[in-house]
């Protein structure tokens, strides 16, 4: 039979790494035994670390380089890095980074040496060497096999290395303490958890410092709730945060009485309280009942009393407590042998025992490595290097057989993983509803109350407020429900701890479902023989509690697309983040660990850094949901029964083994594209709307200023034709003493006086005064119009020139020097001028008779 073609393939160069010789052809039983390693080309001579120092981080070194390394997931060769942060692939040629072979080392959850024997390999064993993988499993949903060249030792090389990095034998040696914080450096958590109790009490006014948190004045208080100091030197508990809100009725001696009655004193304490009706949602671990069930604690019993509070304007009534036990039923008796067990509601007032029935941290991670291994087995990237369409067995699809098909699908159900997700969803949406609709308190507790108390509390409190919903209430649900409240993060992660000391950190490198290969469908049909030591898990705290709280937010996210302020790819990027260990915010087990390490000062801050790659975009950054809408979910949200169906999260559980399937968010990407050019539009629609607004008034000022011109105009001409009315009135009344006027175009007026035939003639030259501005005339209100009389005689040895003009001139004057017309308002303009001003309008409408220019 031919060889499988291979799904894709960029060049050539891919198709001889995958195939042998025409002679030498195989059984299509996956490209672990269709490479031909003897074919692979040699290194480029320049270290790949020299050309792509832009790819590394901060205080990010080379370890180790492997060159001519093939990601046999997708066929493609290039070149394998092993820095102090991840495990980097390469693309050949170009040298860009491959993201389904790049993995930080801390999300590497097991990593194994294995050699595959075809079986010609028994007939030929002098020409055909093994093949030598490496396979890396991670805790991300992944995983990917690396091909190396036989004989190079550069396996042994990537192995060694990654053993000594993923397995620090201290805290501090890891990545985020290497690197330091850098920019991302942000305020005490501390701090960040006083501002949401104070939030939670009714008293955001106030805002926390350290100088509160070191002189102790932070223990505020509100009508029903304090905030306890109790812990603030981490003596009552070493899992709980500094600060703890109780009731207030309850004295701290009475707290450390009452911790004493709960698994790793872990006492009831107040996570959130409805600020409308008093109702709270409460946690702690479980009660030290012990194997008979007949332990008590007063100061227990009256504690948990007291989170019944009355309600407003009742009569004394109090409300009712549910207290909520994670665990089975079951295993909650189980624990009893060991001192542990649950209440009894006969001890505890007017409360109801309610079991959830979620399994424990190792259930949850043997459901999380078969549906891994579910999804490489079926993805389109199979770590065997075979499409699920060719492998053989019948698992996939069958050859399009239905009932084979059917098989395929029910795996998915046989992993589990969907079952417990409902349950967390269901037992979180429970106790909102009783909180919300029956305004009753809840008490939530599992065994240490670190896990799935943790899932439950906090789901509800994203159910139940709003607030939480928002990338600052996240923010702060995560560091009081998660980080404060100490879900151990180290050892559920798996990273070294501070507890763990100078002693080697065991990783284990084995997989939690069974030796490698985890299911018959993947045996080929050559030898596989794994050269990792087996382990079993019993022994092995790591569980992805933490990713099954956050694939949870996920369904809530898918059915309420319009509540939650930040998307699907935000959530992919944060639990990415957390994985990775980059940052310092989820390292440790506890509060206490993390100040004694110093994680604060020492590391840099997650949330900054997501801050930072928001700035970076915008408000249309991926990690925004452009559908968020606050007023149309502004109280709890209450799915039904029947709308918890949770399904596969495509961004995060598909992107590594269906990747093109994975794109469902694709849908989501083309509407913020048509977002953003719909803002661009109305950018640019308010732009042009902004300077139509600016012609419209540069419009209305022209139209204006165009107005005031014609007024202006008008006021020109009445003006001018009121001059030459005055005009032809002076003319009238100097023609009228005998004298010729001429006047020219120019306004200027020439006089000639003859008073005798035999004397010289007067000529007067006489023009109207002005004032001149700019080409503009001015007239004063009265109209008056000055007269100027220039004087051009001959005579030039005249001793009193003006007063001859103004006797040759005016005939009103009189012999002894009086005046006819006293009104006239004669006056003498400099020394050659003699100016007559008068009222033309009454001089117009005068009456000259004879009788005044009759002499005396």
């Amino acid at each position: 039979m031919a060889a499988p073609k291979p799904r894709s393939s960029s060049s050539s160069r891919s198709a001889s790494l995958r195939y042998s010789s025409e002679s030498d052809k195989m059984e299509p039983t996956g490209s672990w035994d269709a490479l031909e390693w003897t074919k692979i080309e040699q290194p480029v001579s320049r270290p790949a670390s020299h050309v792509n120092l832009e790819f590394l981080l901060e205080a990010e070194r080379v370890i180790v380089e492997g060159y001519g390394v093939v990601l046999v997931n997708t066929d493609e060769a290039g070149t394998l890095i092993v820095t102090n942060f991840r495990l980097l692939f390469l693309s050949e040629g170009t040298w860009n980074i491959i993201a389904l072979g790049t993995i930080p080392l801390a999300t590497i959850e097991k990593f194994n040496k294995m050699v595959v024997k075809s079986p010609s390999a028994s007939r030929q064993s002098d020409k055909t060497p093994s093949r030598r993988l490496l396979q890396v499993i991670g805790k991300d949903m992944r995983i990917i096999v690396f091909g190396f060249r036989p004989r190079t030792k550069q396996r042994r090389a990537v192995y060694n290395a990654l053993t000594r990095c993923t397995r620090p034998s201290r805290i501090w040696d890891l990545y985020a303490f290497t690197c330091g914080p850098s920019k991302f450096s942000n305020i005490d958590p501390k701090v960040r958890l006083l501002n949401e109790y104070y939030r939670l009490l009714g008293k955001s006014s106030y805002r926390a410092s350290m100088r509160m948190i070191e002189n102790g004045s932070f223990t505020l208080s509100n009508e029903l709730w304090r905030i306890s100091d109790i812990n603030a030197s981490y003596m009552m508990s070493q899992s709980y945060p500094f600060a703890l809100i109780v009731p207030k009725g309850i004295s701290d001696e009475e707290v450390l009485q009452g911790s004493t009655f709960r698994a790793r004193s872990r006492l009831p304490v107040v996570s959130w309280c409805h600020p409308g009706t008093g109702a709270v949602l409460a946690r702690s671990s479980q009660p030290l009942v012990g194997l008979m069930m007949n332990m008590r604690s007063n100061a227990d019993e009256k504690l948990v009393a007291a989170l019944c509070t009355q309600f407003d304007g009742g009569k004394g009534e109090r409300r009712k407590l549910y207290i909520a036990d994670a665990r089975p039923r079951k295993n909650a008796l189980a624990n009893g042998a060991m001192g542990g067990g649950s209440e009894s509601s006969s001890n505890y007032f007017q409360s109801e025992i309610v079991f959830f029935g979620i399994d424990n941290i190792h259930a949850m991670r043997d459901s999380f490595a078969r549906l891994r291994d579910y999804l490489d087995t079926h993805g389109a990237t199979s770590s065997d290097g075979m499409s699920s369409f060719l492998r053989h067995g019948g698992w996939t699809w069958g050859g399009g057989h239905l009932s084979s098909m059917s098989a395929s699908v029910s795996t998915l159900g046989d992993t589990g993983w969907l079952i417990h997700v409902q349950s967390v969803l269901a037992g979180s949406v429970w106790i909102a509803a009783h909180i919300a609709l029956e305004s009753a308190s809840v008490l939530v507790h599992c065994s240490d109350g670190w896990d799935r108390t943790s899932q439950l509390v906090s789901l509800a409190n994203l159910l139940l407020d709003p607030f939480y919903r928002t990338f600052v209430g996240f923010q702060a649900l995560v560091e009081k429900d998660w980080l404060a409240f100490g879900h151990p993060f180290s050892d559920r992660i798996g990273m070294p701890t501070l507890s763990s000391g100078s002693m080697p950190f065991e990783l284990s490198r084995q997989s939690s479902a069974g030796s490698f290969p985890s299911s018959p469908m993947r045996q080929s049909s050559g030898s596989l023989t794994s050269q990792a030591p087996s382990s079993s898990h019993a022994q092995n705290n790591y569980s992805p509690i933490f990713l099954q709280w956050v694939d949870c937010v996920s369904q809530l996210l898918r059915m309420y697309p319009f509540a939650f302020e930040f998307s699907s790819a935000f959530l992919v990027d944060f639990l990415d983040s957390v994985l990775s260990c980059r940052f310092g915010n989820f390292l440790c087990n506890s509060e206490m660990e993390r100040q004694q390490c110093g994680v604060t000062e020492a590391c840099g801050c997650l949330w900054a850094y997501l801050a930072d790659l928001r700035s970076s975009g915008g408000s249309s950054h991926v990690h925004y949901n452009i559908f968020y809408d606050p007023a149309k979910h502004n109280g709890p949200l209450l799915p039904p029964a029947a709308a918890l169906a949770p399904t596969l999260w495509p961004q995060f559980h598909l992107r590594w083994a269906c990747p093109s399937e994975a794109q469902a968010v694709e849908v989501e990407a083309q509407c913020r594209d048509i977002a953003v050019k719909f803002s661009e539009v109305q950018k640019a629609k308010e732009v042009a709307e902004k300077k139509a607004n600016e012609m419209s008034v540069a419009m209305e000022s022209l139209t204006a200023e165009l107005r005031n011109e014609k007024q202006l105009s008008s006021s020109a001409r009445n003006l001018a034709k009121r001059a030459t009315r005055e005009s032809a009135a002076i003319k009238r009344a100097v023609q009228s003493l005998g004298c010729k006027v001429n006047f020219a175009s120019t306004g200027d007026c020439t006089v000639d006086i003859e008073s005798n035939p035999t004397e010289t003639p007067l000529r007067f030259m006489c023009s109207p005064s002005k004032r001149e501005s700019d080409s503009t005339s001015y007239y004063n209100d009265k109209s008056d119009l000055s007269v100027s009389i220039t004087f051009t005689a001959n005579d030039a040895a005249s001793s009193n020139p003006i007063g001859r003009i103004c006797e040759t001139l005016c005939p009103l004057r009189t012999h002894d020097g009086g005046c006819r017309w006293p009104d006239a308002g004669c006056a003498q303009v400099g020394s050659q001028f003699v100016g007559l001003r008068a009222n033309f309008d009454a001089f117009d409408r005068l009456s000259i008779h004879d009788s005044y220019f009759q002499s005396d």
